[in-house]
């Protein structure tokens, strides 16, 4: 008698896909690197590659039919695919070749399931698309945002396209910001899943349409799931138009930290 193959379910297989990345991430740190040139000071190294034809390997054999966009390695399959996944190897690269354990795993699917995996800490961070779970030691618990930490995630990390409408410093050196908050700079979109899960209050970062970013689209799917609030720096809509993401725990540390991101509020 043989036995039928396991048919997982898009959260499941976004769970398996940034596991097997993971596993190559650890089983690499603290190891002599290969670096790969990307210019602009920006680079790849051979811990990213190896975990992104991991990852690879888990989606092409539950979805062979899905396409897929590698950070390393590109488009593979139509770019306007409905069913398209993106993929982060390795978020936090610089982080990871100086020795910093501070790194994600990222893997979206358009519109749908997403995880985030933190090698380190062995967490992993996912989504169906409705809601938002954290899975550690085999078992799964439903993320809740919180404000209660007071912590605010900034991304410093150049270009800053929005310059000069929108200057982190600003916002760090704002009375009201230093009254309420205390900055954090993690430098890896980990600091997402982070504040889906209440570690976090809030994350901020310059930037355009980050929606379908290999960098970005497992996070914001995490928090839009747990039900944050999610909009651009700005705070439009998400989309095109937008700009960068400001990502809140609650409506009340999105409004204080919009109102401060607009110059508005000195007094708050």
């Amino acid at each position: 008698m043989t036995n039928s193959p396991v048919i997982l379910d898009d959260a499941e297989v976004a769970v398996a896909a940034v596991r097997a990345g993971a596993e190559i991430v650890r089983a690499r740190y603290g190891r002599r690197l290969t670096r790969i040139d990307k210019g602009l000071g920006d680079f790849a190294t051979d811990a990213d590659v190896a975990a992104e034809g991991a990852i690879l390997g888990v989606i092409r054999a539950a979805r062979p039919a899905d396409a897929v966009h590698g950070e390393e390695g590109g488009q593979q399959g139509a770019a306007d695919a409905v069913r398209q996944w993106w993929v982060d190897p390795l978020c936090g690269t610089l982080n990871y070749a100086v020795g910093h354990m501070l790194v994600a795993v990222n893997v979206a699917l358009r519109n749908g399931a997403a995880a985030v995996a933190d090698p380190f800490s062995g967490e992993v961070f996912f989504t169906d698309g409705e809601t938002a779970w954290v899975r550690r030691d085999g078992g799964d618990t439903q993320l809740v945002p919180t404000a209660a930490t007071q912590l605010v995630d900034v991304n410093l990390d150049p270009p800053f396209p929005s310059a000069p409408g929108f200057r982190a410093v600003g916002l760090l050196a704002h009375p009201g910001f230093v009254e309420r908050f205390r900055p954090r700079v993690v430098s890896t979109t980990l600091a997402l899943a982070w504040v889906a899960a209440g570690k976090r209050a809030a994350y901020v970062t310059d930037g355009g349409d980050l929606t379908e970013s290999v960098h970005f689209a497992a996070g914001i799917a995490l928090c839009q799931a747990a039900g944050c609030v999610v909009t651009g720096v700005d705070g439009a809509p998400l989309g095109q138009a937008g700009r960068g993401l400001l990502v809140a725990s609650d409506a009340g540390t999105h409004g204080l930290l919009l109102s401060m991101i607009r110059g508005r509020g000195q007094g708050l």
